[in-house]
């Protein structure tokens, strides 16, 4: 009786005949493997490719004239990271801005008004970083979730204030400036406060700033006793800072953008020593991590 071959959707590929199916050296896969870019599985450490999957992605990227193949606006979304804005720019990638918080990155990001998001949204049910809202909200989706970096963040304090807010709790009574609605720092600040019982409405808050940068600002002005925010922005600025936890920040990308030359350059920039150097000379930041593929889509 001759061998029946398996339905396509049960059949892998290996390294070697993927490498031949796409006319591409053998290399060329694990780098594809490695960023995210084509579907696999790892089993005993060796890399399969499912062949429906990959018949399915290769058709993805046929030319075509859906709205889901036109190339994306070269606009990273989601939350400001001066990190990254600072790596986006010295990268010369040529890649816009539109920092507006995490969840807002993530809605525009599903709408394809840019190539990638900046987040960092804390699941206090399953103790996770961007896993799980990335995992519920883009499963089957060609995206790719990178790590970017680990920070420290706590409360950011006037000198005069540094020994008088110790905790969540001393903010009672004391003027604050919030992020907005839908921005991660938002989220988490609330999931502390809760936490720690202290009510909303007794704290004196101030008007909302857009931004890490901005939110620390108004700290420094004088304008305000405290605000959630970075180590790194509150040493800046020679500010009083209270470390309360180590956040991830990851990047959420397009699958086809992470292979264009704009976001390749940003990518190639990441593992320079300019890049390392200017993160260690800051203070709460390790990315050590940076480019790792968290989760695949």
């Amino acid at each position: 009786m001759p061998y029946a071959k398996p339905p396509l959707h049960d059949r892998y590929l290996t390294v070697p005949e993927l490498a031949e199916l796409l006319r591409i050296k053998e290399r060329k896969v694990y780098d594809l493997a490695a960023s995210g870019a084509v579907p696999c599985s790892k089993v005993t450490g060796k890399l399969l490719f499912p062949e429906q999957a990959v018949h399915n992605w290769l058709a993805r990227g046929q030319s075509g004239t859906s709205a889901a193949e036109t190339p994306r606006p070269a606009v990273f979304l989601g939350s400001h990271d001066p990190l990254l804005d600072w790596a986006l720019r010295q990268s010369e990638c040529g890649i816009a801005t539109f920092f507006d918080g995490s969840q807002d990155g993530l809605d525009r990001f599903s709408a394809r008004e840019g190539l990638a998001a900046g987040i960092h949204i804390f699941d206090p049910a399953q103790n996770l970083w961007n896993l799980s809202v990335v995992d519920a909200r883009f499963s089957g989706t060609p995206a790719v979730l990178l790590s970017f970096a680990k920070r420290q963040r706590g409360l950011v304090l006037t000198p005069e204030m540094s020994s008088k807010i110790t905790c969540v709790a001393d903010l009672a009574g004391r003027s604050f400036t919030p992020r907005q609605i839908g921005a991660g720092t938002r989220t988490l600040f609330d999931h502390l406060l809760r936490d720690a019982r202290v009510p909303p409405d007794s704290l004196n808050l101030g008007p909302v700033a857009r931004s890490e940068a901005d939110a620390v600002l108004a700290v420094a002005a004088g304008e305000t006793d405290a605000t959630f925010g970075l180590a790194a922005l509150a040493h800046q600025h020679k500010l009083g800072f209270v470390p309360l936890l180590e956040e991830r920040f990851d990047l959420l990308v397009s699958r086809t953008s992470y292979f264009e030359p704009a976001f390749q350059r940003f990518v190639q920039f990441l593992r320079t020593d300019a890049f390392c150097d200017h993160a260690a000379g800051l203070s709460g930041y390790d990315v050590s991590e940076v480019g790792t593929v968290r989760w695949n889509g």
